[in-house]
């Protein structure tokens, strides 16, 4: 399986536990590691036979607009179940890194679908 990593794309999303929390969007860091057979895309050097990363990039920036959710978990799968979806994808890994603790430099979650 071929991959195509896009790595700590920074997002602003609200999520929280709290109401508050979720108020306003917050800066997040995605990374997606998209699983699928890039030969015939290689072989032919087409974008039409590969997954644009640059419009799953753009996508991405607006697709939390209006949402929020409560957990990074949540977040995360619902990216995930999005990417296979909107873009075919084999396989994919999402890690949604949260800046909300003053002693950590970031809490995290990675999932796998």
């Amino acid at each position: 399986m071929d991959t195509i990593i896009i790595k700590e794309l920074e997002v602003h999303y609200c999520v929280g536990v709290t109401e508050q929390e979720r108020s306003r969007p917050q800066r997040l860091q995605l990374t997606l590691e998209i699983g699928a057979d890039l030969s015939r895309a290689a072989a032919a050097d087409d974008l039409a036979h590969t997954i644009d990363y640059q419009a799953v990039v753009q996508r991405l920036k607006q697709w939390g607009e209006g949402k929020s959710w409560r957990l990074i978990e949540t977040l995360a799968s619902e990216a995930a179940e999005w990417v296979l979806a909107e873009f075919k994808a084999v396989s994919v890994t999402v890690e949604v890194r949260k800046f909300i603790l003053p002693e950590t430099r970031y809490v995290a979650v990675r999932l796998s679908r």
